[in-house]
């Protein structure tokens, strides 16, 4: 019975944090709208550039060490604050060390690292959320170690919240003062996002926490702690570091050899801005699902591998890569039809629609990939997971570098593909090392591609048939095609899969 009960608050914290970060992703999703008109597609670029710098704060002294107190307050239960303290004293002192370094060097970080001058203003802001981040990330982890996920899960939301009515609030009284809003906002944005998390959370672990007797954490007592902590922290300090490195390369090399290719500087950093603030939060949308699946994934197969169950470790392998390709699929036919009314009506950016419809093909390999890696983390295969994707990234700058200079970011475009399928591939192949489990081609390609085609047909038909759909505004009568189109493809595949079963 208390198996049971320990497996139940398990899955009930794992969907809890599951259904806070798909409402976080919708209220993010609507946030990047307003700041696309709000800032525009120069802004975005230049917003989207100094993220990376955060990134790699973040890596360096929140996110290993997060993971690392989870891990290590679930081993120790009753020496929980014990350990927790140590990790705020190590997170804090590398995140303010940071900071400052962000303060004190931003224009050379603009100037030699960014290669943009513009950047250097939004660096110091962008620093002050840096400790807030490492405090927030060591009391979630603390909350994940005890498998209490409501109060990590509420943070995001609360995050979400917080950003969007502060941001909207600011635009508002600038507007009313007639000024211009500018990317400053979005980057105040993300600091009063972070700081209210963190409060937030420092006000839960204070009220609501059971107070544990332990003694005062003294020097002895320190240095015990973080001894195994860092054994966990620093590998995967330094695997984060390597990927977020190579991201912030790719993301700084893009405008710079978008400028090679013969764009001015507000050329191309709208470009950049246009794909990544406006194409791709579209695409990786319906990534919620699939992020979900993968969080559900990562404990199934940890605990099916425990148990020695190989079956239903290819059971889940097998179900995942169906739903998966199902989802991505149906978003090849969403993009492809959709991309360029989505991008008009929502952005007011036709180039936006273009990104979408070229991008609609990386959905397969997108999800594919995100819950094969999912499966690999849980079968404690995560330094191969860091090599595949160290792997893809190094083919993505490579399209950057050598493919944008000539044929411009449609060569980026295809790097992304091109990087996305070699991942997928990867990741597929190091399971099939470890698991035996079943690929039907016909259940995950072929139905789906003829769901989708049948489902073309039956909306071509409905658009002809209710003509008055078009004197809707564009986006309402593009979303209620959408929706028509995939409830069409959803049942067409259900109605294949009764078909097969009474057979």
């Amino acid at each position: 019975m208390i198996d049971f009960f320990k497996k139940h608050t398990l899955i009930t914290g794992t969907l809890l944090l599951t259904a806070a970060g798909f409402t976080a992703r919708v209220l993010g999703f609507f946030y990047r709208i307003f700041l696309s008109r709000a800032i525009g597609a120069e802004g975005l670029g230049l917003y989207n550039m100094v993220h990376p710098v955060y990134g790699i704060c973040f890596a360096l002294c929140a996110g290993s060490v997060q993971t690392a107190l989870s891990q290590c307050v679930a081993a120790n239960i009753h020496r929980g604050k014990t350990i927790f303290r140590a990790g705020l004293v190590i997170s804090l002192t590398i995140g303010m060390t940071l900071a400052f370094l962000m303060v004190r060097f931003s224009w050379p970080l603009a100037h030699y690292i960014l290669l943009e001058d513009q950047c250097a203003p939004l660096l110091p802001i962008m620093a002050i959320s840096v400790p807030f981040s490492a405090i927030h990330a060591c009391i979630n982890g603390y909350y994940y170690g005890i498998q209490k996920a409501g109060i990590p899960a509420f943070s995001q939301v609360a995050e979400q919240i917080v950003r969007m009515g502060a941001v909207f609030l600011i635009a508002g009284i600038l507007a009313e003062q007639r000024q211009p809003v500018t990317v400053e906002l979005a980057v105040a944005g993300h600091l009063i996002g972070e700081i209210a998390s963190c409060f937030y959370s420092v006000f839960c672990y204070r009220f609501f926490t059971a107070p544990e007797k332990s003694s005062p954490l003294r020097h002895s007592a320190f240095f015990q702690t973080v001894t195994p902590l860092m054994r966990l922290a620093l590998p995967l300090m330094g695997n984060r570091l390597v990927i977020n490195l190579l991201t912030s390369v790719e993301a700084i090399w893009i405008p710079n050899r978008l400028a090679s290719y013969g764009l001015t500087s507000s050329q191309a950093f709208g470009v950049y801005g246009v794909l990544t603030g406006m194409a791709m939060p579209f695409i990786l949308f319906p990534s919620a699902i699939t992020n979900s699946m993968a969080v559900l994934l990562l404990p199934a197969v940890a605990e099916a591998q425990s148990q020695n169950q190989e079956n239903r470790i290819s059971q889940t392998i097998s179900l995942s890569l169906r739903y998966s390709l199902y989802m991505g699929i149906l978003c090849i036919g969403v993009f492809t039809l959709f991309g360029d009314v989505l991008g008009t009506s929502v952005f007011q950016d036709p180039s936006a629609g273009s990104f979408m419809k070229i991008l609609a093909w990386l959905c397969p390999f997108l999800y594919l990939s995100t819950t094969t890696g999912s499966i690999l983390n849980g079968l404690g295969r995560a330094q191969t997971t860091f090599f595949h994707n160290v792997f893809a990234l190094i083919v993505r700058i490579c399209f950057v570098l050598l493919g944008i200079p000539r044929f411009g970011i449609t060569a980026y475009l295809w790097g992304l593909l091109g990087a996305e399928l070699l991942l997928a591939f990867l990741h597929l192949r190091s399971l099939n090392h470890l698991v035996t489990f079943s690929w039907n081609v016909q259940d995950m390609i072929v139905k789906p591609s003829l769901a989708l085609i049948l489902s073309i047909g039956i909306l071509r038909f409905m658009q002809d048939a209710v003509p008055s759909l078009y004197n809707l505004p564009s986006f309402i009568a593009a979303a209620v095609q959408v929706a028509f189109f995939s409830a069409c493809y959803g049942g067409l595949l259900l109605l294949a899969h009764i078909s097969k079963k009474s057979v």
